[in-house]
């Protein structure tokens, strides 16, 4: 039995990374629309409709208008954009996160897809904060660097034009007014009181991300360094394929002691880094923001909903 699966915006970056890791799979019929016909509603529905599973690869309000072309009870949805990520409605697909979580998307009709900076900054923080380690009153905050495919079509233009700016050659900070998109789940999902103080960063490398944490150990409800932080985060994530809490003083073999955003690219893989010591921890996520930020977890998604070994089709 082959599982019918359309994509509504197979032409965007996350929608072709998508298409492009399914190509290859034989236990997937791949339904796709005619490039002309990509906005014509009607059309559009017919294919919603026909699907097991659709993947919205689309702007908020379109991913909205999508699900609401919906007419059966069997066509399940997978959500890259960030319209559901925090709707108590819709399974929020990290399974790593916790056995319900893992669970909630095994039966969801509705799933979305975390954003890359908060699939990052979640799996650092949420184990953390669920096991009392971290008071949920804790002012976080978060650095993190990202290639410029993050930004989409319009962004990676901009960057790979012939004519480009001199100035994008240099690491850009943004969102600069404290209100990226990705807050509202990275609050939600950790399980905070406030919304961390965010500063993203997007740099002239295509693909790749980290996503850096410091804490203050004499502010953590149990007595934990950097090297009982590497302890306990090894050990929350010891089952997962797609999750590497790196050894502690892994710094030591790096190149000149630098640690790079490229190092998960092509990969559904996230590496969890605990630096510092008693008085200081810096947790670091490293991983492929097309990958376990987009496409590649959207499948991970996909093959739990569907009864699969969530490994197929991802390294």
């Amino acid at each position: 039995m082959k599982f019918k699966v359309f994509v509504d915006g197979q032409e965007g970056t996350t929608g072709l990374q998508i298409n492009e890791r399914l190509e290859a799979r034989t236990d997937i019929e791949i339904l796709k629309i005619a490039p002309e016909k990509r906005k014509d509603l009607d059309e559009r529905k017919k294919f919603m409709n026909n699907a097991d599973i659709a993947f919205l690869c689309l702007p908020d309000a379109a991913a909205k208008e999508s699900v609401s072309l919906i007419e059966n009870n069997t066509t399940r949805v997978i959500d890259a954009s960030t319209a559901h990520r925090t709707d108590p409605n819709w399974a929020y697909g990290m399974p790593e996160l916790s056995r319900d979580h893992r669970n909630r998307i095994k039966t969801a009709m509705r799933v979305s897809v975390p954003g890359c900076y908060a699939t990052g900054f979640n799996m650092a923080i949420y184990p953390l904060v669920k096991e009392g380690i971290l008071p949920s009153d804790y002012p976080v905050t978060c650095h993190a660097i990202s290639g410029y495919s993050g930004g989409g079509k319009k962004l990676i233009e901009k960057y790979q034009a012939p004519d480009a700016d001199n100035t994008l050659m240099s690491p850009q900070l943004y969102a600069l007014g404290l209100s990226h998109k990705h807050l509202p789940e990275m609050q939600k999902i950790s399980g905070l009181q406030n919304p961390p103080v965010f500063s993203p960063i997007v740099s002239n490398i295509y693909k790749g991300m980290t996503v850096a944490l410091p804490l203050l150990p004499r502010l953590l409800l149990k007595k934990m360094g950097a090297k009982e932080a590497q302890a306990f985060l090894s050990d929350y994530y010891k089952d997962e394929a797609f999750v590497e809490v790196m050894p502690f003083g892994a710094e030591a073999t790096f190149d000149n002691g630098f640690l790079g955003a490229e190092g998960c690219n092509d990969t559904n893989k996230l590496e969890i880094y605990v630096f510092g010591h008693n008085d200081q921890i810096l947790l670091v996520s490293r991983l492929d923001n097309l990958g376990k930020g987009s496409s590649g977890a959207a499948i991970q998604n996909m093959n739990i909903m569907l009864g699969l070994n969530e490994r197929i089709g991802l390294e």
